[in-house]
């Protein structure tokens, strides 16, 4: 499953449920602007080393 996958590449982030499920579904429908306080998201990549652009990076 790949969000147990993700939560254990990501553990020493560290990546919760909520930031995983978020990243999964990045990956299926290919969106890659997210909206969220959570700064970690600079780190977490899509497969394939995708990026995800945090619409709020500006304002945190």
């Amino acid at each position: 499953m790949r969000i147990i996958e993700l939560m254990r590449i990501y553990a020493n982030v560290p990546m919760d449920l909520a930031d995983a499920s978020l990243v999964v579904a990045a990956e299926e429908t290919a969106l890659t602007e997210i909206l969220t306080v959570d700064s970690d998201y600079t780190v977490y990549r899509t497969a394939g080393s995708g990026f995800l652009s945090n619409l709020l990076a500006p304002y945190l």
